[in-house]
């Protein structure tokens, strides 16, 4: 079986990454492999995950590249060099323009750490979508994997998976509980389903 080839986007500490690379290791993603880590960070932690993995990584930082366009154009190279067919955004912290986007329709995933369309879209990443969450006093939280396209957190629902927020709960420890029972079980599933859809399509 010739796998789906993805690449993992990433800007820190790569827990997303480390759920996809687990999955694989454990026969949950079958029909894809992760052929390439693409960090816009270079001190993220992400690239020793890749490193222990076996996994090649190349680092494009836009603020060392200069434009938008120059980072779009080191990634497009990186996974063009790879033969990529599929990219997941596995907190990717950096936007990606309608020109970059409209080049992989459904072929781009993200996980975004909040029941889309509650606390998404452009300001919402990281612990602010957590603190968003308790501030305004939800007693439902979880995780959404979705299509990118040039809405940010705006393509196509993949797969949702709801989280319970608890008394007492700080944004890190909320942020702990959505990784542990929301994104690290979804992000995985998707992305076998899309590698799947594609290694079928190529079959044909």
């Amino acid at each position: 079986m010739v796998k789906t080839k993805i690449a993992v986007l990433v800007s820190g500490g790569g827990t997303n990454l480390q759920a996809l690379l687990d999955a694989q290791r454990e026969g949950v993603l079958t029909d894809g492999e992760i052929v390439l880590v693409i960090s816009s960070n270079d001190s993220a932690y992400a690239l020793t995950r890749a490193a222990q993995a076996g996994v090649p990584a190349v680092v494009c930082s836009r603020k060392a590249l200069g434009s938008q366009a120059a980072f779009e154009a080191a990634i497009s190279q990186a996974l063009s060099d790879h033969g990529v067919e599929l990219l997941v955004l596995a907190g990717f912290m950096s936007i990606l323009s309608a020109d970059f986007t409209s080049r992989w329709p459904r072929r781009i995933l993200n996980v975004h750490p909040s029941l889309i369309p509650a606390f998404c879209g452009k300001g919402f990443y990281g612990l602010k979508v957590h603190q968003a969450a308790l501030d305004y006093g939800v007693k439902v939280t979880g995780a959404t994997v979705h299509f990118v396209n040039e809405v940010p957190d705006g393509g196509e629902i993949l797969l949702q998976k709801a989280v319970e927020i608890q008394p007492g709960d700080t944004p890190e420890t909320l942020q702990r509980r959505v990784m542990e029972q929301a994104e690290w079980k979804l992000l995985p599933q998707a992305t076998q389903m899309i590698s799947e859809e594609i290694r079928r399509e190529k079959d044909q």
